[in-house]
């Protein structure tokens, strides 16, 4: 029996898949549920497991963009598992007719000049309306691209090809490579730039003194290590803890915008950006408000082991109220995030340096981190932008008190 494998749902928004990878070749033989591609959405990869034990006919090539429900291909349920490599002399002979069917192209690219020189023709250098939109886009000149096309004209395909001129080289390598982003990168890409173009987007700046959040992880850190398991605690726990607390104090940083309405919700879905073997992903701790220090440790490290492992689902990064990214783990001493729509406050995190600061009229060295808060202004207004930021800053410089209830033992449940 033949099995037509389809490409599966990966979500109801979900059109369309790319056949990022294939994980065996066109004539294997693959058992039941074994990985035979990766397939890439716009917001996660994930693999195709075998439907059945057999052998598999690829239907399309890597790099496909094929609908959902589209048979990508076929497995022969009835073909028996091979002993060994005894197919493979038969494979050999496909390759010795190929020399014979070359000899009639290689008389047809010898009379091609013949036909058109393309030196001479009026054509010559002249770009098709498409690819000349596509030069004007690139600001590259028609007079530097080679046309293939006939009579020398500028097809599009010249045009999409044509790089920009580099100057006069002067030595050393200068190679270059043009691979297609993933569909998941062109979904970031496209949602950035939707992001800058369709908000009033604004950020404002402040800075924490993480002394205090310091001291209670220097103190504590071992004993929270033992007693969960190997987790540790980290610094995000303390950031979204206060982020749920400033998101109650200030619900406008919590809402979205839906044409003439504002949807504010009572929850607090926190998206932490994290990057992927694929890029950018943003997975979601759900209920953030109602975890424990413990329970948003082992959240994000399961989410973010799931990224890296290029297990991340697409379920895990729909929704979210408001997002955090810390741009501090590579180093990043001040930056503006940009929102992740359609929500309408992202707080961005950064590293930590110690810097003297003023204390009590006493110059002193702390370990101080600048955070920045970017937003909509078209449904949060600068009173609450700047109130929810001082709010997440006076939150992570008194964590005993505003975090804790007083008691860092009982919140971090040791």
């Amino acid at each position: 029996m033949i099995l037509e494998m389809k490409v599966p749902s990966p979500g109801e928004s979900i059109k369309e898949v790319e056949i990022a990878t294939w994980l065996v070749k066109d004539g294997d033989y693959v058992e039941k549920d074994q990985a035979i591609a990766e397939v890439d959405s716009d917001k996660a990869t994930l693999e195709l497991p075998a439907e059945m034990s057999g052998i598999i006919t690829l239907k399309a090539e890597e790099g496909d963009t094929v609908a959902v429900g589209a048979v990508v291909c076929l497995i022969d349920t009835d073909a028996a598992k091979p002993a060994g490599d005894a197919a493979a002399p038969a494979a050999e002979a496909p390759k010795t007719e190929a020399p014979k069917a070359e000899a009639p192209k290689a008389e047809v690219k010898a009379e091609a000049p013949k036909a058109a020189p393309a030196a001479t023709s009026y054509a010559a250098g002249t770009p098709s309306p498409a690819a000349r939109k596509i030069l004007d886009e690139k600001n590259i000149a028609p007079t530097t691209v080679s046309g293939t096309g006939k009579g020398g004209r500028i097809t599009k395909d010249d045009a999409v090809n044509a790089v920009p001129s580099m100057g006069t080289p002067t030595g050393g390598s200068r190679g270059s490579e043009r691979t297609k982003l993933s569909m998941l990168r062109r979904k970031v890409a496209e949602r950035l730039v939707s992001a800058k173009n369709e908000t009033a987007m604004l950020t404002t700046f402040n800075e924490v003194n993480m002394t205090p959040i310091n001291q209670i992880r220097n103190e504590y850190k071992d004993a929270f290590k033992a007693k969960h398991g190997g987790l540790g605690l980290g610094f995000m726990s303390f950031f979204t803890k206060a982020v749920t607390r400033a998101l109650q104090l200030y619900p406008d940083v919590n809402s979205m915008m839906d044409g003439d309405y504002k949807i504010a919700y009572d929850f607090a879905d926190i998206s932490i950006a994290v990057s992927g073997p694929k890029g950018l992903m943003v997975p979601v701790v759900r209920n953030a408000e109602l975890l424990t220090f413990r329970g948003i440790e082992a959240e994000i490290k399961r989410l973010a082991l799931r990224a890296r492992d290029g297990q991340i689902t697409v379920d895990d990064m729909t929704g979210g109220t408001f997002t955090i990214t810390n741009g501090g783990v590579f180093g990043s001493m001040l930056s503006t995030p940009i929102i992740n729509p359609p929500q309408s406050g992202i707080l961005g995190m950064h590293n930590i340096i110690e810097r003297p600061i003023a204390v009590n009229g006493k110059v002193e060295i702390h370990p101080m981190m600048y955070v920045a808060l970017s937003y909509d202004h078209r449904i949060i207004d600068g009173r609450e932008s700047v109130g929810f930021l001082v709010a997440v800053k006076e939150a992570l410089e008194n964590p005993l008190e505003l975090l804790m209830n007083g008691d860092a033992k009982r919140a971090l449940e040791l």
